[in-house]
């Protein structure tokens, strides 16, 4: 395993143990539920907005460390940014997890940026079955801001 390697895997362990944002919001203006068929992982994930700007988002869940350090590392990067950037950073880890392993993101872009530590799941793109695990809250919050934005 090289270091960065290391380094990445104690991100993802530090942010499933940390879980940022783990817990119920309320008032929220959007909530969604997402599952994991393929292994049994779940979120409910909540949204804030003011204006269009991400006030808070709270979830509860029960998965793996990659899907909760997933959840958790979201939180972190996208409350307080409008719900543009936020569906830039969710679209930027949709093609860093399709490329499988093969897309870097320099961390000083604007993609790089938003996504922040999620850079860290980048080599789970390799690993086709754990693709919907660093995904699941990430759809979570797009399907919610899709539903607030419905309203």
């Amino acid at each position: 395993m090289s270091a960065l390697d290391g380094l990445y895997q104690d991100i993802i362990l530090d942010q499933a143990r940390q879980r940022v944002g783990e817990g119920e919001i309320d008032p929220f203006d959007a909530e969604h539920f997402e599952k994991n068929p393929s292994c049994g992982d779940e979120i409910r994930l909540r949204v804030r907005l003011n204006g269009d700007t991400i006030e808070d988002i709270g979830w509860v869940g029960d998965g793996c460390s990659i899907s909760m350090a997933s959840a958790s590392i979201l939180v972190t990067q996208l409350v307080g940014h409008s719900v543009a950037d936020a569906r830039l950073g969710i679209d930027t880890m949709r093609t860093i997890l399709r490329s499988r392993g093969k897309l870097e993101i320099d961390p000083d872009s604007v993609e790089g940026e938003l996504i922040g530590d999620a850079i860290a799941l980048e080599g789970v793109g390799k690993y086709v079955m754990r693709v919907k695990c660093a995904m699941l809250g990430w759809v979570a919050l797009e399907a919610a801001l899709r539903e607030a934005h419905a309203e």
